[in-house]
């Protein structure tokens, strides 16, 4: 009746405005008035829908579609995004947990009737509860949302194998559904191979395809781009009714016809669509009736509601990469949002059966599930070890029912209805004949494996846990996982050469794995916990994450693709999304939003919101100016962050995972949509999963995690460089675990350069700790953590007797002692819950989960049964709730004992090559650290404290990476020097090695092959330093250019190039012989010297740091002992709250800018040797110190970090003077004083200080305090005749003499 006044009301309306009802509702005025008088309402679904997934064309998300469509009463939708299946899995996972309370009603009123039938439930009148219960089922039933599984496709014109021209580059589109499973498969099949065979453009299928895999499947001509309309417009109508026979003899009942008419209401629309959609709609009916197919009508979806459409609107233009303003840009009708039933109605109520065919679509799809259980990949087990069919032959399938259903010491422990689900689960017979067989080998491999390791016979703790280990392995049913695993690692060791790691997370807790070489760390010997990483009460996918060296692991992955087969092998897909900063910029950039508003609507973006989710409506409500942007009177800046919002968080491409790789038995396309992307490494195409990394193993497909792990290409570079230096060939993985010299090394704190221990926080407790024991380690690298770390200086205390350790109950010893009474593993909450309550190794682990993720309900399930457990076994219940309460605090924070042993372990590695071969390690630390140059410069500060030597390249002595020399130090790499190619090194290194040392730039290019090391390589060499060893030139008179204008590096080449023609020539002359080469060598000409400063400059761009010098070490003493803060630190304004700050640097750079207000602006990039920051300077400011920032001036400069003035809760840094360093640096060294003990004061000493202070007067007042520690005695001296400036040179000599000491002012 509503809907009846509500058609009534706006026919009277138009009828007022004698319009044309045409206009309005694209329906005539005669059918409209009928309709006034009996409409009936028709029952519609969205069968045409692009979600997020329809990249940069689609701006609905999943979740907002199905809440919209569920609100409005339609029972199911489809997702049909173009040429992709990426969203289906988010779209079905949303629509289950929609299902979830009707299911759930469903199942437990079920479950009532059973009860009531078979007399376990009472109740006065069966039949009437049964009948009620039977009501409320179809009521719930009703409320289900059904999920239709679709693709718009690109169907290609001619064959999808044809990839020539235009024509070929899209397709016609088509709407493919899934009717049931079987569709479904077919629909993924069709799908993936569009992306892997017929690629070109876009993904693309073609009839041959359709054919193929056409069963379950229903198709849709489709919008105006579909085969059908498009030849219709095109008036190529024969063409088009044989493309309807062709779909009608292939889909029968399941091809459909697809009308759409949505006119543009707006100006700024597509109103050409309109027209074409009416011209195909009218033949579209006639050939429905000619050929007996049914019609539907879609709106073809890209958006939630209507005031989305201009969002939707500047998506476009980011796809196109378009301005909004573009006249000739793309432009859609911007009618394309999900329509509610009743705006479909009104828009065909003529043709009311193409409303309600859509719920015919929707009855014929099933209710299908996508997940799937654990699909195991096949490991070819030696056919000398056995074959399934011997297997079916020896065993019967009782004794696989006994032997799945028992438990490890063959103890009946299910019930018989259990036992069959748990064969039911496992797949059956068929499967438990291969299950039994690859576990059984699996055993054979592990028993084998700790023969090795724990020596034979092996104890009988070591036997219980491998049984128990293997067991759980079988009856889950993952025996093939861990035989791919041990496969691929042992392959990766022994046959390609790649360093693979002790192992990481929980995997490493599996004795098993030890024994099979996946793992390198005894489970055993450090109580790591194989329930921590497979519950044996509950089903969970085993997760073996796997380290390998950067460089091996693209090596591994391709052996896994040649060894199981490519089409079996695939890394995961992953989403990009527009974040809160990249959405205002791609709005303000395609409404052309001058860049300088965009920025700075873009800066005011906060980081992080305390308590609250970063997106822009929540940044607008933290952040005063984003609110006034949003109330602008500037439309284009509302405009801008009124349409980021619609997008914020919409996907904007995809990526692929980082190390997340499928391997499958079958081809992956058997159970999931793949596409394909380009491979970094070797430009090939990969296959991708379409389905991402959080959901793809609900599908059943197995993930494993192929991880590349900088430090064990470090471990493998220092051990080679320990080979080719002092010939000694390390085995890493057997070093001593109790080397003095790697605790020395932890004590003293000097762990810079080593893995997970080189944080200052950390070194600082490291000196307070003082570890002596692996232990030591393994509880530092868990406990420094936020949270953790406030047990720190406890944990330190009790290890050094200065606070007693006390244990709640003196039988916790036994799992506390190593952390010194406190718990610092989930492992040790795990194993005392079974010392003292006797839980099992299921419920300990529940526990550990509960605990760590806070799980309320769960925690006061079980601590009942702790206590009651304890007090069985004799504990008092006051201490067993102290424990409980302590693990409830305390156990969120545990931490992975079985990841920080692995993790721990190699970084004793580390510690260990640092110790005993310091200058080969950090050779190979720097070698890894290339790209960051802040990382190298601290790397080379810590070289020179521990008296290494970092030379710059050479090219008698570098090779391609840093190197030891014989003397013991560093060596820049020739291919850290940047326009020096790997070919151009290897050549200059070949010839070294085969003639011997070059004697100086002429032996050089006589010897070099030029074609590999050309001019442009030479030129780099020479800034870089590379030629400094040879003493006839220096790098300025490579560039010098003598009476003709010529380059002397030019002259060079060409004497270098003449000489080796004119060798080869004598070498094939029947008269050659060795000295006939005499050609004259270049004059070397003369060169004005660079300065220092141009000569530094030029070697940092070449090799990215000041590696000879740093221009700044004349005012080293300045920078180090005066200034009290380093450019590296500016960027926690928070620590400098309040400080007076002296700081200084060289200006590397100045970027200038007039604001939007008009005012000049200009930010500085000031570096110091710490690195460097910006400083932005406006208003007066800049007016006032502009004159002192020109590029390479040196500045001391004073500061306060104080509140920003109209922003009192951000801070800012301050410039309250600036000075040149030159003009200030002897003023602000007042005076040095030098401690000297006693005990070092002699003759010697005095002449060494007597010479260093006299070398350079100045003004500097000089100070001695010399100490007597035996006798407390301490005098001060003064040496009134020498005023000196105090240089690098003083301040270095000090250094070098720990034995002296020294104070600045």
């Amino acid at each position: 009746m509503k809907i009846q006044q509500e058609f009534g009301h706006r026919i009277a309306a138009v009828d007022n405005f004698s319009g044309n009802i045409f206009a309005d509702y694209h329906i005539g005025r005669t059918f409209m008035h009928s309709l006034s008088k009996g409409f009936i309402m028709q029952d519609f679904v969205h069968l045409h829908v692009h979600t997020q997934y329809s990249l940069l064309d689609g701006q609905a998300s999943v979740s907002r579609l199905v809440d919209k469509a569920m609100k409005d009463g339609m029972k199911g939708i489809a997702v049909t995004d173009h040429g992709n299946m990426f969203g289906i899995k988010e779209f079905t996972n949303y629509v289950n947990k929609k299902n979830g309370g009707p299911k759930g009603e469903i199942k437990d009123l079920k479950k009532r009737i059973a009860g009531i039938e078979s007399g376990d439930i009472e109740c006065e009148d069966k039949e009437a509860e049964i009948a009620a219960c039977k009501e409320r089922i179809t009521e719930a039933e009703n409320r289900l949302f059904k999920p239709i599984i679709g693709c718009e496709m690109y169907v290609a014109r001619r064959t999808m194998d044809k990839k020539e021209g235009k024509s070929d580059q899209s397709g016609y589109h088509l709407i493919v559904l899934a009717k049931n499973e079987k569709g479904y498969h077919n629909l993924i099949k069709l799908v993936s191979r569009a992306w892997t065979k017929g690629y070109y453009m876009r993904p693309r299928t073609d009839r041959n395809e359709l054919e193929k895999y056409h069963e379950g499947l229903i198709v849709c001509s489709a919008c105006i781009g579909g085969e059908v309309p498009k030849k219709i417009i095109n008036d190529q109508l024969e063409d088009a009714e044989e493309a309807i026979r062709w779909y009608k003899n292939l889909f029968g009942e399941d091809y459909y016809l697809e009308l759409q008419r949505h006119k543009a209401t707006v100006p700024r629309a597509n109103h050409e669509a309109y027209p074409l959609q009416q011209k195909a709609n009218a033949k579209l009916l006639e050939y429905a009736k000619k050929y007996n197919i049914k019609v539907i009508c879609s709106n073809d979806v890209h958006f939630v509601d209507e005031e989305n459409a201009e969002a939707h609107d500047r998506l476009i233009c980011l796809s196109t990469g378009k301005d909004l303003d573009d006249p000739t840009r793309m432009l859609y009708t911007k009618q394309e949002w999900m329509k509610t039933k009743a705006e479909m109605n009104e828009l065909f109520a003529d043709v009311p059966e193409a409303l309600s065919n859509t719920l015919e679509i929707l009855d014929k799809v099933e209710y299908y599930s996508i997940d799937h259980a654990p699909i195991m990949p096949t490991f070819a087990i030696p056919e000398d070890f056995g074959t399934e069919e011997e297997y079916r032959r020896k065993y019967t399938e009782k004794d696989l029912f006994d032997e799945f259903t028992q438990d490890e010491n063959g103890k009946v422990v299910l019930d018989e209805d259990a036992a069959n689900a748990k064969i039911k689960r496992l797949g059956g017979y068929e499967k438990l004949y291969r299950i039994k067989l690859e576990a059984d080998y699996l055993a054979k491999l592990a028993f084998d494996g700790a023969k090795r390791l724990y020596g034979d016979p092996f104890s009988d703790e070591v036997k219980e846990r491998l049984v128990f280990e293997l067991y759980i392995m079988k009856t889950m049913g993952f025996p093939g996982y861990f035989l791919i695993v041990q496969d691929f690692i042992n392959a990766a060791r022994t046959q390609l050469g790649v360093s693979v790691g002790p192992g990481r997370g929980s995997a490493a807790g599996s004795a098993v794995a030890y024994c099979l070489g996946i793992t390198k760390i005894d489970p055993i010997q450090y109580d790591l916990l194989f329930e921590r990483f497979l519950n044996p009460d509950r089903i969970s996918l085993p997760d073996i994450d796997v380290d390998f060296d950067d460089d091996g692991r693209g090596e591994v992955l391709r052996w896994v693709t040649e060894k199981y087969g490519q089409e079996k092998v695939a890394h995961i897909i992953t989403y990009g999304t527009m974040a809160t900063k990249l959405a205002i910029k791609d709005v303000a950039r395609v409404q052309k939003l001058p860049l300088s508003e965009s920025d700075r609507l873009a800066k005011l973006v906060p980081d992080k919101i305390p308590d609250k989710k970063l997106n822009l409506p929540n940044a607008i409500a933290y952040v005063p100016e984003l609110q006034a942007a949003e109330a602008s009177p500037d439309p284009l800046v509302r405009d801008t962050l009124k349409y980021a919002k619609m997008l914020e968080g919409n996907v904007r491409g995809t990526g692929v995972h980082a190390c997340g790789t499928i391997i499958c038995r079958d081809d992956i396309t058997d159970w999931v949509p793949v596409s394909t992307a380009d491979d970094k490494e070797t430009g090939e195409k990969m296959l991708v999963t379409q389905y991402e990394g959080s959901v793809i193993e609900d599908t059943g497909l197995i993930k494993m995690d192929f991880l590349g792990l900088k430090t064990l290409s470090i471990i493998k570079e220092a051990v080679e460089n320990i080979r080719l230096h002092r010939g000694l060939k390390l085995d890493i993985d057997k070093i001593s675990i109790t080397d003095p010299a790697t605790y020395k090394l932890y004590c003293d704190g000097r762990t810079i350069g080593t893995f997970q221990f080189e944080s200052a926080g950390m070194q600082k407790y490291l000196r307070e700790l003082q570890p002596s024991t692996f232990e030591d380690l393994i509880a530092m690298n868990a406990l420094y953590r936020p949270g953790p770390m406030d047990y720190i200086p406890d944990f330190i205390d009790r290890k050094w007797g200065r606070k007693p350790i006390e244990y709640d109950i003196p039988i916790m010893e036994k799992y506390l002692k190593d952390t010194y009474g406190i718990t610092v593993y989930q492992e040790q909450v795990m194993l005392l819950s079974r010392l003292l309550a006797d839980f099992t190794r299921g419920e300990s682990d529940a526990l550990r989960k509960a605990m760590g993720k806070k799980l309320r309900d769960k925690l006061d399930h079980m601590k009942p049964k702790f206590i009651a457990g304890g007090q069985k076994n004799g504990h008092d219940a006051k201490v067993l709730e102290k424990i409980w309460a302590d693990w409830e605090k305390f156990a969120s924070y545990a931490f992975n004992k079985s990841h920080a042993t692995c993790y721990s372990w190699v970084a004793y590695q580390t510690a260990y090559l640092k110790a005993n071969y310091p200058a080969e390690y950090m050779a190979a630390v720097m070698s890894r650290s290339l790209s960051d140059i802040t990382t190298i410069t601290k790397l080379m500060d810590e070289c020179k404290s521990m008296g290494i030597k970092v030379l710059g390249p050479d090219v008698n002595e570098s090779n391609l990476k840093f190197t030891v020399n014989p003397e013991g130090n560093i060596r820049f790499g020739l291919g850290a020097v940047k326009g020096v190619g790997e070919g151009a090194v290897q050549s200059i290194m070949e010839e070294r090695e085969k003639n011997g040392p070059y004697t100086g730039i002429f032996d050089f290019v006589q010897r070099v092959n030029l074609n590999a090391c050309n001019k442009k390589n030479l030129e780099c060499l020479a800034l870089a330093g590379g030629f400094d060893s040879f003493p006839e030139l220096k790098r300025e008179q490579y560039f010098a250019v003598n009476a003709k204008n010529e380059l002397f590096l030019e002259m060079l080449v060409r004497y270098g190039n003449r000489y080796q023609a004119d060798k080869a020539a004598a070498v094939n002359s029947l008269f050659g012989g060795e000295n006939v080469v005499d050609i004259a060598t270049p004059e070397i000409p003369q060169a004005e010297r660079w300065s220092d400063l141009d000569r530094l400059n030029k070697e940092r761009d070449l090799v990215g740091i000041y590696l000879s010098a740093h221009p700044l070490d004349e005012y080293s003493v300045v920078l180090e002992h005066v200034c009290n803060t380093h450019m590296a630190e500016l960027e926690d304004k928070a620590a400098l709250a309040g400080r007076e700050i002296t700081m200084g640097g060289i200006v590397t750079s100045v970027r200038r800018g007039i604001s939007k207000n008009g005012n000049p602006y200009g930010i500085a990039k000031i570096e110091d040797y710490s690195g460097s920051a910006e400083i932005p300077f406006f208003g007066n400011d800049w007016v006032t110190y502009q004159g002192y920032l020109g590029e390479r001036t040196f500045l001391y400069i004073k500061a306060r970090c104080q509140p920003k003035q109209w922003r009192q809760d951000e801070l800012e840094l301050k410039i309250t003077s600036m000075e040149l360093l030159p003009d200030v640096k002897e003023k602000l060294i007042e005076k040095i004083t030098i401690l000297i003990p006693l005990s070092v004061l002699n003759k010697a000493l005095v002449t060494e200080l007597a010479e260093l202070t006299k070398e350079r007067p100045g003004t500097t007042e000089l100070y001695f305090r010399v100490t007597d520690p035996d006798s407390k005695m301490t005098v001060d001296l003064v040496s009134r005749p020498v005023k000196l400036s105090v240089g690098r040179e003083l301040i270095s000599y000090l250094k070098e003499r720990p034995e002296l000491g020294f104070r600045i002012n």
